[in-house]
């Protein structure tokens, strides 16, 4: 460098300090402004948590009854075997009508049955007749107080929900294993290193060929990452029927959009010394994909694929609600029964199942990655 360019150097006008700074300021001042707003616009208050602690305490644990309560609960159960005895001899009498094939009048069979009915309930023992009242009693009160714990431990229900747990994790191992086969060649499409390997020119032609492929593809995997995966299950409910197939379907299609984007711009930052060294190796394109590009990628696509599998169990047994199967399903059944402690079970498996399911797939990254 001369003289002369030193000089102009010198004499060119650097930036003015001040307004730097006032750059830097109005960019804070716009956060702060923005944070503010939402902070009111979505109602946070913490200390809103606080004073609703005894309904969370409730909601958990289940409320304490009132002594009026209780005795509600207590004439309420005295009268449950009576009506239950009654609903079954009822039962009885109208399937001997039937067989009978005479037709008789529904009070006159009501009245007959509720006669029945006290006569075999004052014929029962005095002991016999008090179990009945105490767990019909117990159940009422467990019903009234509500509450998540303690869960439900029984053996039948446990192996219910363990069926139904099971068929969560199939939706998302199919879900993510569909995915992933659709996603691997359309991220070859959307990335554009990988459209100049397969379609290679410098003709205007061959641009906007390039150009217009990756636009169509990364905008279908934009549609399909936009719409959640609940939204989805609910389409494919109404289209296929209720189970499990349209949960995998709505995974499928969820992750594909997801992971369809995070492999193509993995493509796109791989090195590109190896893949001009296959080329100049007088490879064909596809050869030049599978032993430059692939390799570069595959620890990224291993990774990202199974932590897709993690987060498809969690978003599985959310699908149920819409009628998509697994054990959602039973757990939609449940809070409309206001049977949460079956519901704490059902929660209680999950987290389990993908802890377990987390291990797994951190033992296979540091086997494969």
């Amino acid at each position: 460098m001369n003289l002369s360019d030193t000089q102009a150097a010198l004499s060119r006008p650097t930036p003015w300090p001040a307004w730097n700074s006032l750059k830097k300021a109005m960019v804070a001042v716009t956060v702060l402004a923005v944070l503010a707003v939402t902070y009111v616009w979505t109602g946070i208050n913490p200390v809103k948590l606080w004073e609703r602690r005894e309904n969370a305490w409730a909601y958990l644990f289940g409320r304490r009854l009132s002594q009026e309560e209780l005795r509600d609960a207590r004439r309420q159960a005295e009268r449950m075997p009576l009506i239950v005895l009654t609903q079954e001899i009822l039962q009885g009498i109208k399937e001997d009508a039937r067989q009978r094939g005479v037709a008789e009048d529904p009070a006159a069979m009501y009245r007959r049955a509720q006669e029945l009915a006290q006569e075999r309930l004052e014929s029962m023992s005095a002991d016999r007749r008090e179990t009945l009242v105490h767990e019909e009693f117990a159940r009422i009160v467990d019903e009234r107080r509500g509450g998540f714990f303690p869960p439900e431990t029984g053996r039948g229900p446990l192996m219910s929900y363990t069926k139904a747990l099971l068929e969560t994790v199939a939706m998302a191992v199919w879900g993510s294993l569909l995915a992933i086969v659709w996603a691997l060649p359309f991220s070859f499409l959307a990335a554009r290193n990988s459209l100049e390997v397969l379609f290679p020119g410098d003709g205007a032609l061959f641009r906007w060929a390039r150009g217009s492929c990756q636009f169509v593809t990364r905008r279908l995997l934009d549609f399909c990452r936009g719409f959640n995966e609940f939204v989805m299950a609910l389409v494919f409910v109404a289209v296929i029927g209720l189970g499990p197939f349209a949960g995998v379907m709505a995974l499928a299609i969820h992750t594909f959009g997801i992971l369809g984007k995070v492999f193509s711009e993995a493509i796109e930052a791989v090195e590109p010394g190896q893949v001009e060294a296959v080329a100049a190796s007088g490879a064909g394109s596809l050869q030049v994909l599978s032993f430059a590009v692939l390799p570069q990628v595959m620890p990224l696509v291993v990774s990202y694929s199974l932590l897709r599998f993690e987060s498809n169990v969690r978003s599985a047994s959310i699908l149920g609600f819409c009628g998509a199967g697994g054990i959602g399903f039973l757990m939609f059944d449940k809070l409309n029964g206001y049977q949460y402690r079956e519901v704490a079970t059902m929660m209680l498996l999950v987290i389990v199942s993908v802890t377990i399911i987390d291990y797994l797939c951190g033992a296979l990254r540091r086997r494969f990655i």
